[in-house]
């Protein structure tokens, strides 16, 4: 039995006009901005408006919003085409410290199938106080220091950006201790405490004082950490580095137990005065614990755990050397840890439309289908180059960055071949010959034409 399609070949040409139209791709590209934790229904922009989309055809022709990785975040209202915050936005939790974030929206309309592209920026809020990774801090002191001593406290860290996260410190007033703050090239801040003069035991045993983080944000917001000084007799001599920072690089792809660094301090005391136990200054952050252990009596780092460029690219390491006196001294340094990128992340394809079959008399630049690619990695690691099986009638349009059109580029004769395989090959990087930690992907998709 014939379908009324079948028999009435005008009506097949109707409906396989209706399911395969030319799409016309819009050049320029909308922007809006919008605050992090905008209330749900906040007003983003309009849409349809700005797209120059009629209302009545939105639905007619199935307007529709992809956000990759987005989620529901922003919907748009098909009634009246605004486009507004359906979802709580978090931009910490959406771009982490990145100075830029933004949503990435494609839209999409059929009959004729168009393709719109659309950057909403997340605007950063103060919304997060200045945190201490403790909020008591013991610090021991022997009396005997000298006054200018120096010790390292951690600062505070805050999950916003710019203004909302520069970061300012005060100190409880005190006639022996002095707060410094220091920023350097090395790509690292010091916070120190500085000892104002001479300290007396048998007159002051300890000292508590309260260290305020507050962040550039209008209101601002603090943090604060409650500082115990404890000052001890005895030990004379401390621990000491040749180097404050030790620089190093290590490949993301090193296997577990490869050595990173031998650090070395020296103490002129004797006996167990003179003995040296190396360790992470604590609290030492659930990365550096994962990703590192350091040998407490030889001072050798290695690594310990998978690292991962995508998800660190810099590790700053406090690090302690502790005598074995009665009274332990304890000298610092710091390491910074460059990890360096290696190609280990396959380019991804999404094909996110398709329109089959083809009619054999469909016109040359016909759109098939939508494709987009991306890949995790960065450099040339991450640079994708996108191509087609040879000797096939279609080719790759590229319409926005990592996104093509699979377009006709011939006529087609279904009596010669009736259908096509069509292969999207995606290929990152390069692969010289002596950078052996190069790697080239490939990764292939068919689609039966």
């Amino acid at each position: 039995m014939l379908l009324p399609w079948q028999r009435n070949p005008g009506s097949r040409c109707l409906l396989l006009w209706l399911l395969l139209a030319t799409w016309e791709a819009g050049n320029s590209q909308l922007r809006y901005s919008v605050p992090e934790e905008a209330k749900h229904g906040t007003f983003v922009g309009r849409i349809a408006q700005d797209l120059g989309l009629e209302l009545a055809e939105l639905v007619p022709r199935l307007f529709r919003v992809a956000s990759k990785d987005r989620g529901d975040l922003l919907e748009v209202n098909l009634q009246n085409g605004i486009l507004f915050v359906n979802s709580r936005i978090d931009r910490e939790a959406l771009c982490g410290r990145s100075t830029e974030c933004s949503i990435h929206l494609e839209v999409i309309v059929d009959r004729p199938l168009q393709v719109f592209h659309v950057e909403v920026e997340v605007r950063d809020i103060n919304d997060n106080p200045p945190v201490f990774p403790e909020t008591n801090k013991s610090i021991l002191v022997a009396e005997s220091r000298p006054p200018e001593t120096r010790f390292p406290l951690d600062g505070a860290s805050d999950a916003d950006i710019g203004v909302n996260s520069a970061l300012t410190y005060r100190l409880d007033p005190s006639d022996y201790f002095a707060l410094d703050t220091q920023n350097n090239r090395e790509r690292t801040s010091s916070l120190s405490l500085v000892l104002k003069k001479s300290l007396d035991r048998e007159e002051i045993k300890e000292h508590r004082l309260l260290l305020i983080a507050s962040d550039g944000g209008k209101p601002e917001l603090t943090g604060t950490v409650q500082l115990l000084i404890t000052v001890l007799d005895v030990n004379d001599n401390t621990p000491e580095f040749d180097r404050f920072i030790y620089k190093v690089r290590v490949l993301e792809n090193a296997g577990n137990g490869t050595l990173v660094i031998n650090l070395n301090a020296t103490d002129p005391d004797e006996g167990t005065n003179g003995d040296i136990i190396y360790s992470f200054r604590r609290p030492v952050s659930p990365a550096v614990g994962y990703a590192f252990y350091i040998d407490p009596s030889s001072g050798e780092v290695r690594t310990k755990g998978q690292l991962d460029f995508e998800e660190n690219k810099l590790y700053e390491i406090p690090v302690e050397a502790v005598d074995k006196g009665n009274i332990p001294m304890t000298g610092h340094c710091t390491l910074l840890v460059d990890v360096l990128d290696v190609n280990d992340n396959a380019p991804e394809v999404t094909i996110t439309s398709l329109s089959l079959p083809v009619r054999e008399d469909a016109q040359p630049s016909t759109v098939i289908a939508l494709v987009s690619i991306s890949d995790r990695d960065s450099g040339d690691n991450g640079r994708v180059t996108c191509f087609l099986t040879p000797h096939v009638p279609f080719k790759l349009v590229s319409t926005f960055r990592n996104y093509y059109s699979l377009v006709l580029d011939s006529a087609l004769d279904r009596e010669t071949t009736p259908d096509y395989k069509v292969v999207v090959t995606a290929r990152d990087g390069e692969c010289p010959e002596k950078n052996t930690y190069y790697h080239s992907f490939t990764r292939k998709y068919l689609c039966q034409v």
